[in-house]
Parts: structure tokens; C-alpha cells; sequence
């Protein structure tokens, strides 16, 4: 009955923006981003869903891939994650700190869309001091941490797993739906870079299993890559420039109003056990 309910979804409910008052507003930014010295003592990160974190054990979880410590399960969609990534682009190993899920309520019947988890360069983690002994409440209300997050001039990524087939047009159009609306006098570059990132998913069937990975290499660029066998080891399908495109998408998954509540709350919930 799910699957002759799913089938008849229509487009715009797949990725269906939240309204936002004023969704360009940001948080004040802090001026200054220490990135510390890699023999910085590592802390411990201690989660319900996660497995412990430390930011020395991106290396150590990838090169021993294969054991069921290494992954994290979405608990809603079954989908495992790696705990760690090394991912084209990045200049080192990211680490998972939040999984979650995308669902659109249909005829009362949640249709599961999509699992999501995002990973961060462990360094961003230790410049994260002015949090610390916020509550995930806290955490999860103030934006200006995910702000500071994003603007850390270091890599994080956000990997999608499809656990339905979505064609891509209408994967597009639904993400397309909720970035646009952010960015309110988009500038050329604003554009060249929405087409380019449009052109990623026109005529491209999405299948249940499909890796999408959104990659932050720096606040004004983002790769793309797509993959129906795991994690991707060569060029990315494409570079997205523009900070306006960046932040948007940024902002539509961890802003005020995410289109995955399920997922910033892990990351809340990581972020609170790590700055105690």
C-alpha cells in the first residue's frame, strides 16, 4: 500500500520548502577561525546514535573499513553511514557527526524519501568553544553555530541515500523550490551556478540507492557527486561557485526551519556531548 501510495506522490512533496520570513537574514559570523594544531588532544564525542568520536579517528575508521564499528545506522531507513570519508577534494578524512532522514506526510502515510548524514573535517570541531555547555535545545535553536560551521573554511559534506526511486527532474525542482526563495537578487554567478547544479539532475532517473554527495570544500564552492556504487573515488559531476547557492543549501538543511528536523537534532545531540 506504501509503494501505490508513494508512486502517486506529486512532485512538489518530495522536498517541500518550509516559508521563511526572511530566509538571507544570517547570524552574525564570528570575525576570527582558529583552525589549531593537528596535535591538538583529542575529546571524545558520545551520542545515542553515533559511535564515539574523536577527531584523530577519521584515519584509524578508514583504514579499517569492513567492520560493523566503522558504520552508524539511520535508525528510520536502516541506511548505514560510514563513520568516516575520504572523499575527492577534501584534503583529509571527514568524520560523521548526525544522521537523519527526509519524509513527507502523504494520504497520513509517511513516505520515507531519503537518509542523510553530514560529515565535517574534525578540525572545525575544535574551534567550537563559545558553545560550549549549551544544551542540544540551545544548540539546535541557535543558528549561529551551524553559521560558524559553514563558515569554517574547511571541508563538510552531506550525503544523501535515496531509499526510493525519484526521477530527477523532480528531485531537482523540489530542492530548486526550497534554495531559490534564500537568495533574493541573484547575481549571474548565482545563476550560472543554480544551472549548472540543475543540469546535474535534468533527465537523470534517481534509483532507490542512489549516493548523492554535497560537498563544502570552502563557503563559496561546493562539488557534486553522484553514485550508484558507493562512495565516489574519481572527479566530482560538478563544481557549484557561488556562496549565495552554498549558504542556501546549507541553510535548507540546517537553518531554521530543516527540511530534515531528524537530522539536525542528531547533530544537536553530537554537538551538546561534545562542547560539555
Amino acid at each position: 500500500m506504501i509503494g501505490e501510495v508513494a508512486a502517486a506522490v506529486p512532485r512538489s512533496v518530495w522536498l517541500h520548502p518550509h516559508p521563511i520570513s526572511n530566509p538571507r537574514s544570517r547570524t552574525q559570523f564570528p570575525q576570527k577561525i582558529r583552525i589549531p594544531p593537528t596535535n591538538s588532544s583529542p575529546q571524545k564525542l558520545t551520542t545515542l546514535r553515533l559511535p564515539s568520536f574523536s577527531p584523530n579517528a577519521a584515519a584509524a575508521a578508514a583504514a579499517s573499513v569492513g567492520n560493523d564499528t566503522d558504520y552508524a545506522e539511520e535508525p528510520a531507513t536502516n541506511v548505514k553511514f560510514q563513520t568516516s570519508l575520504d572523499l575527492p577534494g577534501c584534503s583529509a578524512s571527514l568524520s560523521l557527526i548526525g544522521t537523519g532522514f527526509r519524509e513527507k506526510v502523504f494520504a497520513i502515510i509517511g513516505v520515507k524519501v531519503y537518509a542523510a548524514g553530514l560529515y565535517v573535517n574534525p578540525d572545525i570541531l575544535d574551534d567550537l568553544d563559545d558553545w560550549r555547555g549549551r544544551t542540544v535545545a540551545q544548540i539546535e535553536d541557535d543558528s549561529s553555530l551551524f553559521d560558524f560551521i559553514f563558515q569554517a573554511p574547511l571541508e563538510k559534506s552531506l550525503q544523501i541515500v535515496l531509499v526510493r526511486d525519484i526521477d530527477g527532474k523532480t528531485f531537482w525542482d523540489s530542492l530548486d523550490e526550497a534554495i531559490s526563495p534564500r537568495i533574493k537578487s541573484p547575481s549571474s554567478t548565482d545563476k550560472t551556478a543554480l544551472s549548472t547544479f540543475r543540469a546535474i539532475f535534468q533527465d537523470r532517473p534517481l534509483k532507490k540507492g542512489t549516493f548523492i554527495f554535497l560537498t563544502w570544500v570552502h563557503p563559496s564552492k561546493m562539488l557534486v557527486h553522484l553514485s550508484i556504487k558507493g562512495i565516489p573515488s574519481a572527479a566530482s559531476e560538478a563544481t557549484i561557485e557561488s556562496e549565495n547557492v552554498a549558504f542556501s543549501l546549507f541553510d535548507v538543511f540546517f537553518g531554521r526551519a530543516p527540511v530534515s528536523p531528524t537530522l539536525k537534532s542528531s547533530i544537536s545531540n553530537s554537538l551538546a556531548s561534545f562542547l560539555k
